[in-house]
């Protein structure tokens, strides 16, 4: 055997061995909702830097803030997940995850906030229209407001696309600065705000 075949068989020899190790060690469903490697529900299955949470049955990502968000689907293939936007309190235009200023991510965590989000702020202060983000009339959250109801409704909003040069570990709401935010997944302009597919997606890094 020469060398070039022994490489190619000790490459596949790893894949394999990689891959029986992660599935052994992935976490139990949790409800309906399978567990990939390394995401880990407590610390005897998955990696425990990747945490996440099952609480009754229902799989969730916990924020630096202490605020839990549903996850919506997990692409393991891809090492990420989306998470539920946080709701927007009835008749306000408040997110329910205002008194944790929105949501901010453990920087010591593998986690980030990927690039295929556009956020979308709601309630906002004319500070806002000094940024270089979009609060014309024809920004998205205009259809949003049709959305969420009377609170949010002819107050000043904007929208923009999280990139690389944004923080990747924070959508922030407060007081003096928007009270509101959702956040939509590879939105395509044209479409109805009623297909979009509402979420915010994360990226994990890949385990050693």
């Amino acid at each position: 055997m020469n060398n070039s075949v022994r490489m190619v068989l000790m490459f596949l020899v790893l894949i394999l061995v990689t891959n029986v190790s992660a599935a052994y060690n992935a976490c139990p469903k949790c409800g309906s909702v399978e567990v990939p490697y390394p995401l880990s529900t407590d610390d005897n299955c998955g990696d425990s830097r990747y945490r996440v949470y099952c609480n009754n049955g229902i799989l969730e990502f916990l924020s630096a803030g202490g605020f839990y968000y549903k996850i919506l689907s997990i692409n393991p293939n891809a090492y990420k997940l989306i998470i539920s936007p946080p709701s927007i309190q009835e008749n306000t235009c408040y997110s329910s995850d205002f008194t944790s200023e929105g949501l901010r991510l453990d920087e010591n965590l593998p986690f980030n906030i990927s690039t295929h989000n556009t956020v979308m702020l709601l309630n906002c202060t004319a500070a806002l229209l000094r940024s270089p983000l979009n609060c014309s009339s024809n920004s998205f959250c205009r259809q949003f407001e049709e959305k969420v109801g009377t609170g949010c409704i002819n107050t000043l909003c904007c929208h923009f696309l999280k990139d690389s040069s944004m923080t990747s570990h924070m959508i922030r709401v407060r007081a003096g600065g928007c009270t509101a935010y959702t956040s939509v997944v590879d939105l395509k302009p044209g479409t109805s705000f009623d297909s979009w597919n509402y979420g915010i997606e994360l990226q994990w890094i890949p385990a050693n």
